[in-house]
């Protein structure tokens, strides 16, 4: 025979099951996260008449308050989830011993996805006085039911955002990829020619990069070339680039003056980058008939030159500012020299000489220049230079993209 007590343990059985059935099935359709903590709101104040409620969660590296109903700002701003409630491991009744912090709320309910703290529910009874048992007594452990599934399902709608996002990004990263790989001149593209050979390699650190050069057969007898690094990296590092490459190509001409083409590079600069990110360059035009390089540099690391004939190594350091640092570059020196014979250059980024060693960034011209001045082709002193480069690579010393361009004068 069922007693009276056994049947209305039995109803509230019930009653508490079809609530978490209910909270259980709108999980299930998917509603927004604000409609859930809506329902959530609604359920603990109508219907199981719980005055006050602040539920908090843990989002990118900081604690935050979700739900707050029939609590003052004066009570929210007044408590600090690191100090005030992460040591509580289990339900508390804090009726009696209320910490300072939590006056006004009578049980913390720890929330666990796991066995890792997600967040807290605070309740407590807006009636001083109540008849029979408070609500924040008799029914915390349901509380505490429903608000592990509905923060749960919010950490895994914020993971499956997260991962949205990722392959947005990833698809996004993809595509710059496509088309920087479609821009940057290949071992195809490069000019053949008898009295000069040009080798280049191209490594971004992430897929794509903020690094750049190019080779343009400006008019018969006339090489156009160029090796540039924007700051920061990513996509929009790689984006600006690529618009850099078509500015350069449209403004680049082989009766161009080279200090001219530095201010309307500049400004152009400017324009895209809106005072954002600057941008290193050299950029050299060659004479094949003279043997004369005219270039200037605009704050790129200088080129290595080196004459096998007087077994001299320079380097081309004329010039000015980086673009886009400046409105305006007020003073611009253009070099001009003559290339002998059997002479090499070789430009590149800074990717390739700043490397991390020991937690510290430290700069390895040296090495460079002792491979350049040997007499050997300059397709060798590039092999060379990859291998070094991929076993940087391996043991984490390069953190940035790498460019280069290897010139050999015949």
């Amino acid at each position: 025979m069922v007693t009276k007590l056994k049947k209305k343990s039995l109803n509230l059985y019930n009653d508490r099951l079809n609530i978490i059935l209910d909270i259980a099935q709108t999980i299930n359709q998917d509603h927004s996260v604000d409609d859930l903590l809506s329902e959530f709101e609604i359920l603990l104040r109508e219907e199981l008449e719980v005055g006050k409620i602040l539920v908090y969660t843990y989002k990118e590296n900081s604690w935050i308050n979700i739900l707050a109903s029939g609590v003052s700002e004066i009570e929210i701003n007044a408590i600090n989830v690191e100090k005030d409630l992460l040591h509580f491991k289990t339900i508390e009744d804090i009726t009696v011993t209320h910490p300072p912090h939590l006056k006004g709320f009578d049980a913390v309910i720890p929330l666990y996805h796991r066995f890792r703290e997600i967040g807290y529910v605070l309740i407590g009874d807006i009636e001083e006085e109540q008849q029979g048992i408070s609500p924040t007594i008799k029914h915390r452990k349901l509380i505490q039911i429903i608000a592990n599934l509905i923060i749960v399902f919010i950490e895994n709608k914020r993971m499956q955002e997260a991962l949205l996002e990722q392959e947005a990004l990833k698809r996004e990263v993809q595509l710059a990829a496509k088309i920087q790989k479609q821009l940057i001149p290949g071992k195809e593209d490069l000019p053949k020619l008898d009295s000069l050979k040009i080798v280049t390699h191209y490594q971004p650190h992430y897929g794509i990069g903020g690094d750049y050069y190019d080779i343009i057969k400006l008019s018969k007898y006339k090489i156009g070339f160029c090796i540039a690094d924007v700051s920061g990296k990513g996509v929009g590092a790689a984006m600006l680039m690529s618009n850099f490459q078509a500015i350069i190509r449209s403004l680049f001409t082989s009766g161009v003056n080279m200090k001219k083409l530095v201010h309307q590079l500049n400004r152009r600069v400017n324009e895209s980058a809106n005072n954002e990110k600057f941008i290193t360059l050299f950029i050299g035009r060659y004479n094949l008939l003279t043997r004369r390089l005219t270039y200037v540099n605009a704050g790129h690391l200088p080129p290595l030159l080196f004459e096998s004939k007087k077994k001299q190594m320079s380097t081309l350091d004329l010039g000015c500012i980086g673009l886009g640092m400046l409105d305006f570059i007020p003073q611009i020196e253009s070099g001009s020299i003559t290339i002998n014979r059997n002479s090499k250059l070789l430009a590149f980024t800074d990717g390739l000489v700043e490397l991390e060693q020991n937690d510290k960034v430290e700069t390895n011209m040296s090495e460079l220049e002792n491979i350049l001045s040997h007499k050997r082709p300059i397709e060798e002193d590039m092999l060379i230079i990859k291998t070094k480069v991929a076993e940087l690579v391996n043991s984490g010393a390069v953190f940035d993209d790498i460019a280069l361009i290897g010139m050999e004068f015949f």
